[in-house]
C-alpha cells in the first residue's frame, strides 16, 4: 500500500477521532462554575460569620484560608476531593483549595515510602516548581520596581 505522509497523518487523525470520546464542554463548564461558586460561597459564609462574631476583615480572611485548606486536605486524605476534582474540573482548583490538594496528594501517594523520604520528599513535587518560580518572579519584579521607581 503506497500512501503519502499526508494520507498517513490524516488516517491517524481519523483513527484518533473515532476512538476519542466527545467532551461535553457545556456540562463541564456548568459543573466547574457551580462547584467553584459553592466553594467561594462557603468561604464567604465563613468570613461573614467571623465578622458577625466581631473579628476584623484580616482575621476573618485568615480563618477562611485555614478552614478551606483544612477541609481540602481532609477531603484529599480520604479520597473525596479527587472525585470532586474529576467531576468539577477547574472549578475545584480555586487557588487555595487547588494548592492544598497539590500538597496533600503526593504526600498521600508516597506515604508508603516513609515520612521523611516519602511524605517529606514528595510533598512539594507538584507545588514546588510553582513556589520556586512564583517567588523568583516576585523578587525579580520587586527589583525592577525598585530600580524604576528611584
Amino acid at each position: 500500500m503506497n500512501s503519502t505522509p499526508l494520507d498517513t497523518k490524516q488516517d491517524y487523525q481519523n483513527y484518533v477521532n473515532s476512538k476519542s470520546p466527545n467532551s461535553p464542554i457545556l456540562k463541564n463548564c456548568f459543573n466547574a462554575f457551580w462547584v467553584g461558586g459553592l466553594i467561594c460561597t462557603t468561604g464567604q459564609l465563613i468570613s461573614s460569620y467571623c465578622q458577625y462574631k466581631g473579628l476584623d476583615q484580616n482575621m476573618s480572611n485568615t480563618i477562611v484560608s485555614i478552614i478551606l485548606i483544612f477541609i481540602t486536605a481532609f477531603l484529599t486524605s480520604i479520597n473525596v476531593f479527587n472525585k470532586i476534582g474529576k467531576f468539577a474540573g477547574a472549578g475545584s482548583l480555586i487557588p487555595i483549595t487547588g494548592f492544598a490538594n497539590s500538597i496533600v496528594s503526593p504526600s498521600m501517594e508516597y506515604k508508603s515510602e516513609g515520612y521523611v523520604m516519602g511524605v517529606g520528599g514528595k510533598m512539594f513535587t507538584v507545588a514546588g516548581p510553582v513556589l520556586v518560580f512564583g517567588i523568583s518572579t516576585s523578587i525579580l519584579v520587586g527589583i525592577l520596581y525598585f530600580i524604576f521607581n528611584i
